[in-house]
């Protein structure tokens, strides 16, 4: 298990702005490094900020907001490249990358966008370290309004499709955090859960409902409206960038709706619960538990 036991270090943190990032700035700065956190105006250009800040470590936590192809090759690719060659120009000497789980089977163009720069990463002499989180407990946590208002929870299927662990962005951050100065970290592809055991999307609904002190119901849908909706928009993607970006955000749906969030194991080609590093302590119904209470 990784923990934090690195010296203080001067440390440039992308995507401090984010959810994710902004708890591990807190994790920073209690671990007592120098913390520099650009803007994202700052990425189009960041070997200024580079040279004086002069980071020892580059934490990249930028993602893509919506996931269309544009907007996943300009951050995903194009903005940690520019990360990457500040980092290279300033004498850097670790850059650790938040990434996904779900690059291990590429559907999506924002997947391949973060796999290219995977590549680029592992290439260019850097210390690196690639970070594959699981599910966030903010991605499970859209239809807690509607429970807590008696509605039913919404599955795809009979809510058995797809199984993760979901992290919390405090222990995700204390992880990432925890890489620093670890030898055993450098040059490494990390997939990281939260405490286990793993949990269907029904089983998600039925904590949910529990919490809320509601009865447990459900309300099915099918993953087929999304290839549905993908087929019909992409007649009209080779024509506009409005389609081609609908048919994404469709396609995107299905995968969420139909893949679980889970290592692969290679010699099955399945998701496997088993395989899936587990860390932290914070639950998913303590999560629920605040989140509700403030709903």
């Amino acid at each position: 298990m990784i923990e934090s036991q690195s010296n203080p270090r001067r440390v440039l943190l992308a995507g401090a702005s984010g959810t994710i990032g902004a708890a591990v700035l807190r994790q920073l700065e209690i671990e007592g490094h120098t913390v520099t956190a650009p803007g994202r105006a700052v990425l189009r250009d960041p070997a200024p900020l580079f040279a004086e800040a002069r980071p020892e470590v580059v934490i990249s936590c930028i993602a893509s907001r919506s996931g269309s192809p544009k907007d996943a090759q300009a951050v995903d690719y194009e903005a940690n490249g520019a990360l990457l060659e500040a980092a290279l120009a300033a004498g850097a000497k670790h850059f650790i990358l938040l990434s996904a789980i779900c690059v291990q089977k590429p559907l999506l163009a924002f997947q391949h966008a973060k796999l290219t720069f995977e590549a680029l990463l592992a290439a260019s002499g850097i210390g690196y370290t690639i970070i594959r989180p699981t599910a966030f407990f903010k991605s499970l946590s859209g239809q807690a309004k509607r429970v807590k208002a008696g509605k039913p929870f919404l599955i795809f299927g009979d809510g058995e499709l797809t199984r993760c662990k979901p992290i919390s962005d405090g222990d995700l951050a204390r992880f990432i955090e925890g890489c620093i100065d670890k030898p055993e970290a450098l040059g490494r592809v990390l997939p990281i859960g939260g405490p286990g055991p793993a949990i269907s999307l029904k089983e998600q609904g039925e904590l949910l409902c529990k919490v809320a002190g509601k009865p447990a119901r459900f309300k099915s849908i099918s993953p087929n409206i999304f290839t549905y909706a993908e087929r019909v928009l992409s007649l009209g993607a080779g024509f506009s960038d409005w389609f081609a970006e609908k048919a994404e955000y469709a396609r995107i749906a299905r995968y969420y709706a139909t893949e679980s969030m889970l290592v692969l194991d290679p010699a099955t080609g399945e998701y496997s619960a088993d395989l899936t590093p587990e860390y932290g302590s914070e639950t998913l119904e303590e999560h629920y538990r605040r989140l509700l209470a403030g709903v």
